[in-house]
């Protein structure tokens, strides 16, 4: 019984006889309050726990041979897709002007929907399928000729070639003239041109940039009349080196640039961030952060070059990863502990005060009735 008596005196939590407890509004009142306080911070603590959280950490890029994707969407409101191109360059000595992979043109209206399509790479396909076919049935019937007329000199071969080149060049002007008058048709209907895609070029330094540099400068003369004249506004909609991942801000997004005046070159220079985001489940996205500055270049009257908007690009040698973490049950517990137990302190806090105000209230009322 010793033993006993002396663990019973250990109890922090006294409790006092039924007959003994005196239950007033008040305290049910705090009590209601304090339960629906105490089950919104639970669900809050709950929904807590279950979300992720991202970690940052930092190391040197050691890729080497990849290739960098850039997905482009920008919209050319003053500018016909038959004028305008996409050219490339890298620190490697790659050139690529007019690039035709995976890159799609739309045509759009004054009011900016959608008129026609075009894929490059279906065009430049059948353009070489067509040209190979009359290249080879031109070999063939060349061929049988050579068979048939073997005693033929040479001056009437050199009069052939020379009347095959006329004609060569009579169709080239031919095809200028009508695409000028069709670029000027356009440009006076107010087509613009949407140009989205995706480029996938060396993993080095570089730039691409979209113009109407793919013209011939004679051909270009003749729909602008002078640089001055074409006008490169634009709108970003989208520009991106990789897949997207939850979090991510691409700073050129939905970027607008309408030129008023005079013309220019607009460039934007990218730092480019290699990054990889690690689901909670293990898996790997690589993909590319960037960073961006701009600077506009307006016309001069000496200028010889053309307007364009350039984006240079260079990448950082420190790749970040970006890793989806979840917290431990063990914090779980301590912070419902507090949060709990704190509430209930609060309550309790309470419903003592509000007690000994109704008594005070209450009790001169009771004396002055006596």
């Amino acid at each position: 019984m010793g033993v006993r008596q002396a663990i019973k005196k250990l109890d922090a939590f006294p409790r006092a006889e039924e007959h003994l407890l005196h239950k007033t509004q008040s305290g049910a009142i705090v009590s209601i309050i304090g339960l629906a306080i105490m089950a919104t911070l639970f669900l809050h603590e709950l929904r807590y726990y279950l979300s992720t959280y991202t970690a940052h950490q930092m190391s040197v890029d050691l890729k080497r041979g990849e290739t960098l994707p850039i997905h482009i969407n920008m919209t050319f409101p003053s500018l016909p897709c038959d004028v305008l191109s996409v050219d490339a360059i890298d620190m490697s000595g790659k050139h690529e002007v007019d690039l035709d992979t995976n890159i799609w043109k739309l045509r759009l209206n004054s009011d900016g929907h959608i008129i026609g399509t075009e894929f490059l790479t279906d065009l430049v396909e059948k353009g070489h399928s067509h040209g190979h076919g009359h290249h080879d049935q031109h070999l063939s019937s060349h061929k049988d000729e050579h068979v048939d007329k073997k005693d033929k000199n040479d001056d009437d071969k050199d009069k052939h070639d020379d009347s095959v080149q006329k004609s060569h060049l009579q169709n080239f002007d031919e095809e200028t003239e009508k695409m000028v008058k069709k670029v000027k048709q356009a440009m006076t209907n107010g087509e613009g041109c949407r140009v989205f895609g995706v480029l996938d070029v060396q993993r080095v330094a570089g730039n691409f940039h979209i113009s109407v540099h793919g013209l011939n400068i004679f051909v270009a003369q003749m729909i602008f009349e002078g640089s001055n004249h074409v006008n490169v506004s634009h709108v970003i909609h989208d520009l991106s080196f990789g897949p997207k991942y939850p979090g991510i801000h691409n700073p050129l997004d939905d970027t607008v640039r309408i030129l008023r005046g005079t013309s220019g070159t607009f460039k934007y220079y990218i730092k480019i961030v290699p990054t990889e985001y690690r689901y909670i489940s293990k898996e790997v996205l690589p993909t590319n952060q960037f960073s961006v500055t701009e600077y506009f270049s307006p016309m001069k009257d000496y200028d010889r070059s053309w307007p364009a908007v350039y984006f240079l690009y260079d990448l950082s040698p420190i790749t970040v990863t970006i890793r989806e973490e979840r917290r431990s049950f063990l914090h779980f517990l301590t912070r419902l502990c507090a949060v709990l137990g704190g509430t209930f302190a609060l309550t309790g806090l309470l419903d003592r005060w509000m007690y000994r105000l109704v008594e005070a209230v209450t009790k001169p009322n009771k004396r002055g009735a006596l």
